[in-house]
């Protein structure tokens, strides 16, 4: 079992979740989750799972591509503590079933009952409906595929609407996104993957700002993919198959 990768994994997330709870966030924003705490036992169950395919994996203990994508969804990462981590998929398909607790702020629109959440997170079961089509197993997909999120902080307003990270202001947003470049420039510097592929714009102009100057000395390409969100007309009128042609333009089926 690959103790080394994992191990260093949970703490590269531990140190991220340190930093970003230091963070002060107001108004607009009056609740923030971070699953990294709440979550943290299938957080780290996830960890260890996709540790273990690497290893067994074909790419001498290094996932093939760093699959980013911009911070948790309410239903998904947020319940699960699994990027994209539908509760059903995580459940069923991943084989995590681990207790989380709540947040010490919790909203009352949001509330987090983990894995006995009865919501679905539309992105995570388009994303993990089309890696269990295309490699069965949770191990062979991690073999070649490790999803992360860029900020692993859930941000809401009062009434209840979610606000993303790029949105908040400037002030608030500067220390956030230094401290989630450098996990992000961490991770690769672990991982040493041969992609880094942005689920979505904002994802992919992270990953270039985080690491275009660094690519030749890295061995390391950027590209995108499309974001299985609902809300996105393309992803609605067939996901699986749009990211498949996303990567094979890439290289990467």
């Amino acid at each position: 079992m690959p103790v080394s990768i994992t191990t260093a994994l949970a703490k590269l997330s531990q140190d991220l979740a340190d930093e970003v709870d230091a963070l002060d966030f107001h108004e607009p924003v009056t609740h923030v989750y971070d699953p990294l705490v709440h979550a943290r036992r299938p957080h780290e169950a996830f960890l260890r799972l996709a540790g273990g395919a690497f290893a067994a994996g074909p790419a001498d203990g290094k996932p093939r591509a760093l699959m980013v994508v911009m911070n948790p969804g309410p239903w998904g990462m947020a319940q699960t503590g699994v990027p994209f981590g539908d509760v059903t998929v995580v459940r069923d398909w991943m084989g995590i079933d681990e207790p989380v607790e709540r947040p010490d702020h919790e909203h009352p629109k949001r509330p987090i009952d983990g894995l006995a959440c009865t919501r679905n997170e539309v992105s995570g079961t388009r994303l993990y409906g089309w890696a269990a089509e295309d490699f069965g197993t949770p191990e062979a997909f991690f073999a070649r595929y490790f999803p992360v999120n860029y900020c692993p902080l859930s941000f809401m307003e009062e009434g209840g609407r979610n606000r993303t990270p790029d949105k908040l202001p400037a002030d608030e947003r500067a220390p956030l996104f230094a401290v989630c470049d450098d996990y992000l420039r961490r991770t690769v510097d672990l991982l040493e993957p041969d992609w880094v592929v942005g689920i979505g714009a904002f994802a992919e102009a992270c990953a270039r700002r985080v690491l275009g100057g660094e690519l030749v000395r890295r061995g390391l390409s950027i590209g995108r993919m499309l974001h299985p969100s609902p809300a996105s007309p393309i992803a609605n009128r067939g996901w699986a198959e749009a990211a498949r042609k996303d990567l094979a333009k890439l290289g990467l089926l």
